[in-house]
């Protein structure tokens, strides 16, 4: 796919005014941080990203205020981490959050992540997340949820075999549009879906979002992996 052929982003790109120490923070951390897209036909070394050895290589999709980014980073400093955000001001959030030693192993690339993926190779990642995306609740803009055929192709294509996906909601249509599509797609398993926080991995955290349950329901969590297909 070519970025001409990818489809539009509607989201927002900021909100309001930063502050001027965040601010001064993004500034001098975001060029440091950023993946910068290679020349068209060639591609990113995921694993060359990053200041250190990484294991791994995981990514993160709309990663909102960072905390859980920064946690994970700080759970496996040996897992190199990516969070694709277009909103400003989560990216500055991201900033304060991040550790001397997690700036070692987090990328940013602060742009629509559908446009990352053409440049990543076959089989890069161990684990993706989409957590709490903007769910577009309307029926008439459903085209534009993250969860649909297409990005789920690209994801089978950029993760391991045995890889994970992570999905959550708090938005019940959102959790029902993404169950049926990630039950359909053949090249995910589904490992566990559930509303029950205590039965979750110890290394997914809490996100701000989540902590404040702002669509006011009980959030859907999902865990798939890429299977042999």
């Amino acid at each position: 796919m070519t970025d001409s052929e990818l489809p539009r982003f509607y989201g927002r790109r900021s909100g309001k005014k930063l502050r001027p120490n965040a601010l001064a923070r993004l500034d001098e951390l975001l060029p440091l941080l950023t993946v910068v897209l290679p020349e068209a036909g060639q591609k990113i070394d995921p694993a060359g990203l990053f200041d250190v050895p990484v294991s791994e290589v995981w990514l993160e999709i709309g990663f909102g205020g960072g905390e859980h980014l920064a946690a994970q980073s700080l759970l496996h400093p040996d897992v190199g981490l990516i969070g694709g955000e277009v909103f400003r001001n989560g990216i500055a959030s991201l900033m304060a959050h991040l550790t001397e030693q997690s700036r070692k192993t987090v990328r940013v690339f602060p742009e629509d992540v559908r446009r990352l993926f053409p440049y990543l190779p076959d089989k890069c990642l161990s684990r993706v997340f989409l957590l709490f995306p903007d769910p577009w609740p309307k029926y008439r803009h459903a085209e534009r949820r993250f969860v649909s055929p297409d990005n789920l192709d690209a994801l089978a294509r950029l993760l391991r075999v045995g890889g994970e996906l992570r999905v959550a909601s708090d938005v019940p249509v959102y959790a029902k549009w993404a169950h049926h599509h990630l039950e359909l797609h053949p090249a995910f398993d589904r490992v566990q879906v559930t509303q029950d926080r205590a039965d979750l991995p110890e290394d997914w955290p809490v996100t701000r979002y989540e902590s404040k349950l702002l669509a006011g329901h009980p959030p859907t969590f999902f865990r798939y992996v890429r299977t042999l297909t």
